[in-house]
């Protein structure tokens, strides 16, 4: 068996079914297994960067591995950067492979060497460059047992090109797969212990929900807990969707980027359990204008330089998220609270009634604005639907403004700040869950960064719908322009071919949407039509937002 045979034999066993990638030179021995192997389904990519972050959705959406093949040694290996990085900041387990030169040359005399190795390392949780044939098999369990071991990440495997054309016996058990979805850790009794002392000293209680629940899917642990303790919940920024929409504790996302009823939750909590998050940037820009100085913290993480790392706590709990919230309800659920409680709540649900009801109080005008794309867009799309996201004005404003109900089904670059991101994953997500209506949200300049993979898009029959909120410019940087440059426009202006006529050239289906009475239209035609589709909906080019403000200061 060769190098590339034990390969793909070793996805096999790892129960790989889907492997995006863009074939090479340096890896030809891997995409002749694969065309011999029947039960992995090869997805073809126009670039290694969103082939990248189709596995990097695939990956978040499917509660599995996804795997990124780049063909190429050195301009393939270097266009995975990107895409590793965004998946090393969301945690998601992406195993990325890469031909190599040959462990015979030296990489300054290579044909497209590059040190591999040392590329990787910084942004993966391991990076590996095999140097034995008969070493493949077991560095790659070890590489998919590292990237869902808690905490999760990308991993990165280089292959030199004599590694995978030698020849060696190998012995891989189809049936012994390298990792373990349910490895759930628990609270220390003492930690869940001194969290419930607090407990029962709040009158104003918020919990915070974030990707530790939201990629578990346990929500009910949590409103359990919001349950007994008849406290509200808020998400923390890009995990709007950790809590169904619809559950009448939920206030939504928090923190700069999020809503005014959630925002002021943190801001006034007198004690605030924080479930599976950082309480990092997006959620807080670190600052205690975000949260209140005063709160008492119990702050639950997996990874325990994580917990206190931005702010000080009162209690720290190292463990899985829906566990923890379990535990905490376990302790109380007989326990009698502050009444005063009840006050805090009902302040809260006629707040929260208020905001909705403003919310969807819109103007329909030309152009169109943000909030009123997305007003329709609730009103359109399906309970089932999965949001996928860029980074940006427009898409910033999306985390909160829409309704997320079956975790997980939001999916962004916030941790990253990546544009080019929404389209790409938006296939991942897809691939994984098929049954869900996939919509990606993106600007103009983001979606001109990735339209290639439109092919892709048709070629395999991934049937998304790719929204482009098109304001001719590259928003965010224009609203720092007007805000804080006075005005000096330089660069941040665009312009663009129709889309929806190069989404028909591609052989997807295109619909243009210039007024707010077209949107409905557009959006159920493209779900109803069963293949890709693109959406070009012109939004109000003045429509800007900075939301880093904090950047921008003038001292």
């Amino acid at each position: 068996m060769t190098g590339g045979q034990a390969v793909v034999q070793s996805l096999k066993k790892e129960k790989i079914k889907h492997v995006f990638g863009l074939i090479g030179s340096a890896t030809m021995e891997i995409f002749d297994a694969l065309y011999q192997e029947k039960e992995i389904n090869f997805i073809g990519v126009r670039d290694e960067r969103t082939g990248t972050h189709m596995a990097d959705g695939y990956a978040r959406a499917s509660n599995k591995p996804g795997v990124i093949l780049a063909g190429q040694n050195g301009p393939g290996a270097t266009n995975l950067v990107t895409g590793i990085a965004q998946a090393a900041a969301a945690f998601s387990p992406v195993v990325s492979i890469a031909g190599s030169f040959s462990t015979k040359d030296k990489v300054q005399d290579a044909f497209q060497g590059i040190d591999q190795q040392s590329l990787f390392k910084p942004i993966t949780k391991k990076t590996w460059t095999i140097e034995e044939t008969k070493k493949i098999p077991k560095i790659f369990s070890n590489a998919f047992n590292l990237a869902m071991s808690p905490r999760r990440g990308p991993v990165q495997l280089n292959l030199p090109r004599n590694i995978l054309s030698d020849s060696a016996k190998f012995n891989i058990d189809q049936n012994d797969k390298s990792y373990e979805t349910d490895n759930f850790s628990k609270g220390k009794k003492k930690d869940i212990k001194n969290a419930v002392k607090i407990i029962h000293s709040a009158i104003k209680p918020v919990i915070i929900a974030g990707g530790g629940i939201k990629y578990r899917g346990e929500y009910n642990e949590v409103i359990k807990l919001a349950e007994l303790l008849n406290s509200p919940i808020v998400t923390a920024a890009g995990h709007g969707d950790a809590i169904p929409f619809d559950y009448k504790l939920n206030a939504g996302q928090m923190g700069p980027r999020g809503n005014p009823v959630a925002s002021r939750l943190v801001k006034e909590a007198d004690v605030i359990i924080a479930l599976g998050t950082r309480l990092g940037f997006n959620s807080t820009f670190y600052s205690y204008e975000n949260l209140n100085k005063k709160a008492k913290i119990i702050q639950n993480e997996l990874e325990k330089k994580m917990i206190g790392r931005y702010f000080p706590i009162d209690v720290g709990i190292c463990a899985d998220a829906s566990t923890v919230a379990k535990q905490l309800s376990d302790q109380i659920k007989n326990d009698k609270l502050h009444s005063e409680i009840d006050n805090w709540t009902k302040q809260y649900l006629s707040e929260r009634a208020n905001y909705l009801k403003k919310r969807d109080q819109t103007l329909d005008k030309f152009p169109i604005q943000p909030n009123t794309l997305f007003k329709q867009l609730r009103n359109v799309l399906p309970k089932n639907s999965a949001i996928t996201l860029d980074a940006g004005t427009l898409c910033l404003q999306a985390t909160d403004a829409l309704e997320y109900y079956d975790p997980p089904s939001l999916f962004t670059p916030l941790d990253f700040g990546l544009v080019g991101f929404s389209f790409a994953c938006g296939l991942g997500v897809k691939v994984a869950r098929p049954d869900k209506t996939i919509i990606s949200l993106m600007g103009d300049g983001g979606f001109g960064m990735t339209i290639s993979e439109l092919s892709t898009a048709v070629d395999y029959g991934i049937n998304t719908i790719t929204i482009v909120m098109n304001n001719k410019s590259w928003g965010a940087e224009k609203a720092y322009q007007k805000d804080f440059f006075e005005k000096h426009y330089i660069g941040s202006d665009i312009s663009s071919p129709p889309f929806d006529k190069i989404a028909e050239l591609y052989g997807a289906k295109g619909f243009k949407v210039e007024k707010v009475s077209e949107i409905n239209e557009a959006v159920k035609a493209a779900i109803n039509n069963k293949s890709p589709a693109v959406i070009d909906v012109a939004v109000d080019p003045k429509a800007l937002y900075s939301f880093r403000r904090d950047s921008f200061k003038k001292k």
